[in-house]
């Protein structure tokens, strides 16, 4: 963590470092690394202006706040960044949880070499892949085909949570291929 101070018209001294190097430690954990801070400290004739500048590696944060002394702006400024701060972090915490929420399941796919199937060996395969699964609207599966190499796409109905294909038809229009249960 690298703190910078910046006083206009003030004279930052240790009593005032130390001070903020107490407020701001504590708002630091709800940061990640690598942490730069930038506080700035003003006199305007009666105002006493704490203006503060955070950046880590999810984004950046600031605050401009005044008061009648600098240690009360400092402490003003200090508590709406940590409010920003735990913000970010639950928003941040929320997406990487609905990430790992999201059943990402991977179905193989198994191209059938069309000559063996009616062979007394059994079919053979002769290529493999994985396709993602991604919970959509037919609607969504439908600008994926369209936007697709295959002629078919597998995703998980968004509204009845069953796993379909939807398959580009000879004709030009599309099918839908959805389980009963």
């Amino acid at each position: 963590m690298e703190i910078k101070y910046t006083g206009r018209h003030f004279q930052v001294d240790d009593r005032v470092k130390t001070f903020a190097d107490g407020k701001l430690s504590k708002m630091t954990r709800f940061l990640e690394e690598p942490i730069e801070i930038h506080l700035t400290l003003e006199v305007e004739k009666h105002r006493q202006v704490a203006e503060l500048h955070a950046t880590h590696r999810h984004g950046a944060l600031q605050a401009t706040e005044e008061a009648e002394q600098m240690l009360d702006a400092i402490q003003a400024v200090v508590d709406k960044v940590e409010k920003q701060a735990r913000r970010s972090r639950k928003k941040h915490q929320q997406r990487r949880r609905r990430a790992q929420r999201v059943n990402h399941e991977d179905w193989p796919l198994e191209v059938v070499d069309s000559a063996s199937v009616n062979a007394p060996e059994g079919p053979k395969i002769i290529k493999t892949g994985r396709l993602p699964i991604k919970p959509m609207t037919l609607d969504e599966a439908a600008l994926g085909l369209a936007s697709s190499k295959n002629d078919f796409f597998v995703f998980r109905d968004s509204v009845t949570d069953k796993v379909s294909v939807l398959y580009r038809r000879r004709d030009g229009h599309y099918g839908l291929i959805a389980p009963e249960f």
